[in-house]
């Protein structure tokens, strides 16, 4: 009967406690507010022997992830989950994890280092300003804490931090798994302001071995990028960014994108796939710029088609902004005026962004664009300097099928090639038609059946240049005959004005 009293009490207590730091929150100015917090604070460290070191994700106005909250993150993946009740699991896909578990938010687990026993918790503050609406404003901002005994503060600070750090490195090194991001929207319907990338596990075979290109060229590739992935004290001697650029030119289908996924193997770096046009303005391409991690290949292709780049805009249309009363109440409205407006990405913020003072942000990235048509781009934009190397992707030559003969059919050798060797000398055909005809129907079927497809392939496309090179002669001299005609009708005409003069 005592003790039930007592909890009652005790339960009453907290309940009128909870109450009146409400009333006190509701009914103070906020300058009283955190004077009484820091008086109370300092009261409480007077009694408290335990010092708190705060790790939040986002450093810089959270601009940029920061690299001491990741390889906190990857430490304690490694060794303190197995302590921790409260897990997150994500799943991997070719790993030989079938999940990989982290410390949930507000969860907390104890480390050893030397003898000293340190705690780890890994929290979450929601800001104050919640919109109406069904969602946030603002994102929660995590951070992890280190709670230890200030008798031991030279050793955690000096040693056990930095002890951290490079194992969480060395641990994400260990299981670096490639990715393909894509940036996301800058908002969706109710301005909640989403992660700048989204990503998936990057898992496309190519390799520079299964890559079909004339093997000289090829191998000049893979020197120039081992010698980038090397250089970063060459470019600190020179005093330029730790970056290079990749133009990769030429007709659709000569593999510029298998090109692109061979590179981030052969160097195990992460590739982000940019999308210009879902880009809302440079500011916005400078943010997803800073959140690119190092490693990385930044990919946008087919760069001709992506944004008019010129700096031309079109005029609004009348009637545009009659309703920009009623947007701010109407996110859908909002969002679809948004979309109408299109990217405000420009030609100058481009060059800033490959190569402006924004792009020394980070070390070790690559920029690549791909194109159909070279001719139709902005010289400033692939100049030396910036396109550091200009890349043509060209049709298949005889070396590029014998490589795509052993990816597809296994062989090396076959009667037929010699016929195959001398139709690639007559005609152009690009490497993705030539794929189309060798590769199997079947799981047993011969390997010559392919071979016989890609010679009838190449003789149609010999007939057909051929037909057009006749085409083009013949219209070529009827529009030469033309010429003539209408020129020798004006001579004519200028006689008889000649002799009418006369007379």
């Amino acid at each position: 009967m005592f003790s039930a009293e007592m909890f009652t009490g005790f339960g009453s207590a907290i309940g009128g406690l909870v109450v009146m730091w409400a009333m006190f929150q509701q009914y103070t100015p906020p300058q009283l507010q955190q004077h009484v917090e820091r008086y109370t604070h300092k009261l409480v460290n007077l009694f408290n022997p335990y010092i708190r070191i705060v790790f939040p994700e986002f450093a810089g106005e959270k601009l940029k992830h920061s690299e001491v909250y990741m390889a906190i993150q990857n430490y304690l993946k490694e060794n303190a989950t197995a302590r921790a009740k409260w897990l997150k699991a994500d799943a991997v896909r070719d790993s030989s994890q079938s999940l990989i578990l982290s410390m949930d938010d507000h969860e907390e687990v104890t480390d050893v280092f030397e003898g000293v026993k340190v705690r780890w918790s890994s929290n979450k503050t929601t800001p104050k300003n919640m919109s109406l609406s069904f969602y946030p404003m603002t994102e929660d901002r995590r951070f992890y804490q280190l709670t230890f005994h200030q008798r031991h503060r030279k050793l955690i600070t000096e040693s056990y931090v930095k002890h951290i750090l490079t194992e969480g490195k060395a641990i994400a090194i260990k299981n670096r798994q490639r990715k393909l991001y894509t940036n996301n929207p800058s908002q969706n319907w109710f301005g909640y302001k989403q992660t700048k990338w989204s990503h998936v596990v990057f898992e496309h075979p190519a390799t520079f071995e299964t890559l079909a290109m004339e093997p000289n060229k090829k191998q000049e590739i893979m020197n120039d990028l081992k010698k980038f992935s090397e250089g970063k004290e060459y470019y600190t001697k020179v005093g330029k960014a730790w970056k290079r650029g990749y133009l990769l030119y030429g007709p659709p289908g000569t593999g510029k994108s298998t090109m692109i996924a061979a590179m981030a193997n052969f160097l195990n770096y992460n590739v982000y796939d940019l999308e210009l046009t879902a880009v809302k303005d440079n500011t916005e391409l400078k943010k997803l710029l800073i959140e690119t991690s190092s490693k990385s290949i930044i990919v946008i292709e087919d760069i001709d088609c992506s944004l008019d780049l010129t700096g031309q805009r079109k005029t609004k249309e009348k009637g545009e902004d009659d309703d920009d009363d009623d947007e701010n109440d109407n996110p859908m409205k909002k969002m679809e005026k948004e979309e109408k407006k299109g990217s405000k990405v420009t030609l100058s913020g481009l060059l800033n962004f490959i190569d402006g003072i924004w792009s020394s942000c980070g070390g070790e990235r690559i920029i690549i664009f791909t194109t159909n048509h070279v001719d139709k781009l902005d010289p400033a934009l692939i100049r030396r300097g910036r396109m550091d190397k200009h890349i043509e992707m060209s049709y298949c030559c005889f070396e590029a099928f014998k490589v795509l003969a052993r990816n597809y059919l296994d062989i090396d050798h076959h009667p037929l090639f010699t016929t195959i060797s001398g139709l690639f000398d007559k005609t152009k055909i690009t490497p993705a038609d030539v794929a189309e005809n060798l590769i199997p129907k079947s799981n047993n079927e011969d390997p010559e059946i392919g071979l016989r497809n890609l010679i009838q392939a190449l003789e149609a496309a010999e007939e057909l240049e051929v037909r057009n090179k006749a085409e083009e002669e013949a219209r070529a001299k009827a529009k030469k005959e033309e010429q003539e005609k209408k020129g020798n009708g004006e001579m004519e005409e200028v006689k008889e004005i000649g002799k009418s003069d006369k007379k």
